[in-house]
């Protein structure tokens, strides 16, 4: 009777056991599928932010060499000559006016002169004579 109960406690032992061992691969299974995840993201995270600093080396190198050319003696005299209309010692400054401006003291060309309307009495003429 002993010999039975023992077995029968070693029965129950084994099928609790199974199930335990159950369960603890199931949980191990979610857990290593979600830390796969993770990884995954973390990866994607990581090739967009070389990406981004590609982009900002890029951008940067750009404002290096506009700063480089901005700081130029050819640009700062152009600069000078053109928005502040300076010159060098012994130069004479030429300025235009704009285009539309230069287009109203221009002479005209024939194809562009205005061909008046005829006159009120030279319309009653054509129309009766």
């Amino acid at each position: 009777m002993l010999t039975a109960v023992v077995q029968s406690a070693k029965l129950k032992l084994g099928k609790s056991l199974k199930y335990v061992f159950i369960i603890l691969v199931v949980i191990l299974t979610i857990s290593l599928i979600r830390n796969i995840i993770k990884i995954s993201q973390a990866g994607k995270r990581i090739d967009e932010a070389r990406v981004k600093v590609r982009e900002l080396k890029e951008e940067n190198l750009k404002l290096e060499n506009r700063l480089d050319e901005v700081q130029s003696e050819a640009y700062i005299e152009k600069e000078l000559r053109d928005k502040l209309g300076l010159a060098k010692e012994g130069e004479t400054i030429l300025v235009l006016p704009d285009e539309q401006t230069l287009r109203a003291l221009a002479p005209r060309s024939q194809e562009e002169q205005e061909v008046l309307p005829d006159a009120s009495w030279k319309k009653w003429m054509k129309l009766f004579f």
